[in-house]
C-alpha cells in the first residue's frame, strides 16, 4: 500500500525524526520503478537530482519551511528548471533556464518536485485523452478517463505517487480530475497564483490550480504559493476573504433548480448529488434555489464565442507554422479561432459583462454555490469515438467559472455502484479561498474516508487559518446573543453567527444588579462551563462595537470548551459589587427564563 503523502503526516514524521527526506526520495523512486501504466508522467526528474533536492533540505529548519521534504508533481504546461516544457506537444518542447514562479515558491519553502505530468495537448480539453503521450487512465479503473487537462497531475496524487500536484484551469481543468479521482481539486481566485513560467491556454482566465488528498493539504499549499507577481499583469493579491461561512454554525447554500441539473443519464451520479445536498444541510447550511440558466449561458462563450482565438493567440506562431504537429481535436478547436474578430472579441466581452451582471445577484441569497464537479464519466473507448460532444457534457458545471471570475473547490462525493468516484464542486466570488476549502474539509470527510485511490484513512481534521481573513471573532453570552435585545448590534455590523457553543468550565457567571446584563469571570476552580455564540465581524467594524461596551464589561480573551481562545465578553471583578452568581443555570437565556416563571 503507498505511504501516508499528506502533508500533516509527513510533517509529524520529520518533526519527531522518524522520517528524513533522503529516505522518502529512496521509498518514492522505489514505487515509481517500472512501467507508468496509467500514463501519468511526460518526464521526470532522475534518482541523482531528486537525492539532490533532499540533500539540500538537510540542516534546515523544519518549523521554518512549511512544505519540509513534501513531494509534488507538476502539470508540463509549468515550467520546472532543467526538465523540458512540452505542453502535451512534443514539437512544441523547450527547456526552461527558469522554473515558474509558483514552483520556485514550493521549492523555496522546502517541497521537492518529482516531474512533469501528462495533460490534454496545450490545456485544451477536460477528459485527459487528447495527448501524444498516451491517455492518462482513471487511478481506480484504468478503462475509463482520468479527466483532463491536468489529467496526469490528479492521478500521481490520488496514486499515492506525490503530496500534491500542481495543474491549470481555464474550464474545469484542475476539478474534473479530482472529481474523477476522488480528490480536492481547489482552482484558486484569478490572479491569486501567478501564472508567469505557465504555457497559456487563454491567458486572461487562466489560473494555476492545486490537486491535494485532503482539503487542508490545499490550504497549505495554497498558503505558500499565492501572492502577488509584479512580474504578471494577471496577479492579483490574495485579499482578506471575510466571513468564513466554512466554519459556521449557519450558511446558505444554492443548488441549481431540477431543470438545471443534467447527468446524461448517470443515475448514480443524480444520487449521490442528492445525498451531497443532505450532507450539507446536516452541517447547517441552508439549502437556496438557483437559476442556473444565466451561468450555464456563461460557459458556452468560452467554446462557443471569441474567446477561442485567445487559444489561437496563445500558440499564434507555432499553430500557424505547424498545425500539423497538433493532436487533431485540439488543432480543430484552436484553428476555429483564426476566423474571429476583434469586433467578434468586443460583442463577448459585452454579452459576459451582461451575464456576469445577472449571475452576480445569487450572492445577495448564498454564501456558496453546490454543483456536480461533472455530471458523468465516460469509458476512454467512449471518449475517443466522440472527443468534441463528451468532453463539452464534462464541462457542462464548470466552463463559466473563470469567466465570472470565481473560486472553487472541487470535493470527493461518494462513490458509484461501480466503485468510481463522484465528486461536488462548492463555488464563492473571489477571495473566498479558505471559507471555501474550510467548507470542503467538512464535507470530505462527510463523503469518503480514503486518500485518493490509496487504501489509506483520512487523517482528523485540523482547523487551520492561514490566509488572512479581515474578519473577528467575538464570543457573546448575555443581551448580545441571537434573539436578544442587544443583539442588533452585531447584525447591524454584518455580522455573522459562526457556531453557538460553551466555555471552557474555568468561568463563573453573573447576573449585574441592573438586571440587564450578565458579568463572567474566569476563576482558577470552582469554575464551570457557560453558554456562549461565536459571531464573526469584518475587522473594520470591531473598534465600533468595542467602544460601545459600557463598563464594568469589556472585552478579552475567553477560552471555549474546545480549547480555542478568542475576543470574548469579560467582566471587571469591581463590577460584582450587588451581583447574583447564576452560574448553576448554565447561561443567560436558562437565568432569563427563571425570572419568567
Amino acid at each position: 500500500m503507498p505511504p501516508d503523502l499528506t502533508i500533516s503526516s509527513l510533517r509529524r514524521r520529520y518533526l519527531c525524526g522518524e522520517l528524513s527526506p533522503p529516505a522518502l526520495v529512496e521509498e518514492l523512486l522505489e514505487q515509481l520503478a517500472g512501467e507508468d501504466h496509467h500514463r501519468v508522467w511526460i518526464s521526470r526528474l532522475d534518482a541523482d537530482a531528486l537525492r539532490s533536492h533532499a540533500r539540500a533540505l538537510e540542516g534546515k529548519d523544519i518549523a521554518s519551511l512549511p512544505l519540509y521534504g513534501i513531494p509534488f508533481a507538476i502539470k508540463d504546461n509549468i515550467d520546472l528548471a532543467g526538465l523540458p516544457t512540452t505542453a502535451g506537444c512534443p514539437a512544441y518542447a523547450y527547456t526552461p533556464v527558469e522554473s515558474a514562479s509558483v514552483v520556485r515558491r514550493l521549492i523555496d519553502a522546502g517541497a521537492i518536485p518529482l516531474g512533469k505530468t501528462n495533460l490534454d495537448q496545450f490545456a485544451t480539453g477536460l477528459n485527459g485523452t487528447r495527448s501524444p503521450y498516451g491517455a492518462c487512465r482513471n487511478a481506480f479503473n484504468p478503462d475509463y478517463i482520468s479527466g483532463g487537462s491536468s489529467s496526469g497531475s490528479a492521478v500521481a496524487v490520488a496514486l499515492g505517487l506525490a503530496s500534491f500536484a500542481l495543474g491549470t484551469d481555464t474550464a474545469g481543468s484542475g476539478r474534473v480530475p479530482a472529481a474523477f479521482n476522488n480528490l480536492i481539486g481547489h482552482k484558486p481566485s484569478c490572479g491569486a497564483l501567478s501564472t508567469r513560467g505557465v504555457v497559456p491556454a487563454c491567458r486572461s482566465l487562466d489560473a494555476v490550480s492545486i490537486f491535494a488528498l485532503t482539503a487542508e493539504d490545499a490550504e497549505r499549499v495554497l498558503a505558500v504559493t499565492a501572492g502577488f507577481d509584479s512580474e504578471d499583469p494577471f496577479s492579483r493579491p490574495l485579499m482578506p476573504h471575510g466571513f468564513d461561512f466554512g466554519r459556521a454554525a449557519a450558511f446558505r447554500f444554492g443548488v441549481p433548480m431540477a431543470k438545471d441539473l443534467e447527468f446524461f443519464g448517470n443515475a448514480e451520479a443524480a444520487r449521490l448529488f442528492g445525498e451531497s445536498v443532505e450532507k450539507l444541510k446536516s452541517l447547517g447550511g441552508v439549502p437556496v434555489e438557483i437559476d442556473l440558466t444565466p451561468f450555464l449561458e456563461t460557459a458556452r462563450l468560452l467554446y462557443g464565442g471569441a474567446w477561442v482565438a485567445e487559444r489561437y493567440q496563445a500558440i499564434r506562431e507555432f499553430f500557424d507554422a505547424r498545425a500539423d504537429q497538433v493532436f487533431p481535436p485540439v488543432r480543430d478547436i484552436i484553428a476555429g479561432g483564426k476566423a474571429l474578430t476583434a469586433a467578434d472579441a468586443f460583442a463577448g466581452q459585452y454579452r459576459l459583462r451582461a451575464l456576469k451582471a445577472r449571475c452576480d445577484t445569487v450572492w445577495n441569497d448564498i454564501d456558496v454555490l453546490l454543483t456536480p464537479t461533472a455530471g458523468t464519466i465516460y469509458r476512454i473507448e467512449a471518449m475517443r469515438a466522440d472527443p468534441i460532444r463528451l468532453n463539452a457534457n464534462l464541462g457542462y458545471y464548470t466552463n463559466f467559472m473563470n469567466l465570472l471570475d470565481l473560486a472553487a473547490s472541487a470535493v470527493p462525493a461518494g462513490f458509484q455502484a461501480d466503485g468510481l468516484p463522484f465528486g461536488v464542486t462548492l463555488i464563492a466570488p473571489p477571495r473566498q479561498d479558505a471559507p471555501l476549502l474550510h467548507l470542503a474539509a467538512r464535507l470530505q470527510r462527510k463523503s469518503s474516508d480514503r486518500l485518493g485511490a490509496t487504501l489509506q484513512p483520512l487523517p482528523p481534521p485540523d482547523a487551520l487559518s492561514l490566509l488572512p481573513s479581515g474578519q473577528i471573532q467575538v464570543a457573546v453570552v448575555g443581551a448580545h446573543l441571537s434573539g436578544l435585545p442587544l443583539n442588533y448590534q452585531l447584525t447591524q455590523r454584518q455580522a455573522r453567527l459562526v457556531e453557538t457553543t460553551r466555555t471552557a468550565p474555568n468561568y463563573r457567571f453573573y447576573a449585574l444588579p441592573d438586571g440587564k446584563r450578565p458579568g463572567l469571570i474566569k476563576v482558577a476552580q470552582g469554575g464551570a462551563a457557560i453558554d456562549c455564540e461565536v459571531w464573526e465581524m469584518p475587522a473594520s467594524q470591531f473598534g465600533s462595537f468595542v467602544a460601545g461596551i459600557p463598563a464594568p464589561l469589556g472585552i478579552g480573551k475567553l477560552e471555549l470548551a474546545d480549547g480555542v481562545t478568542l475576543n470574548g465578553f469579560i467582566c471587571e471583578p469591581i463590577g460584582l459589587d450587588a451581583a447574583i452568581d447564576i452560574t448553576e443555570h448554565g447561561g443567560w437565556r436558562a437565568w432569563l427564563a427563571t425570572r419568567r416563571r
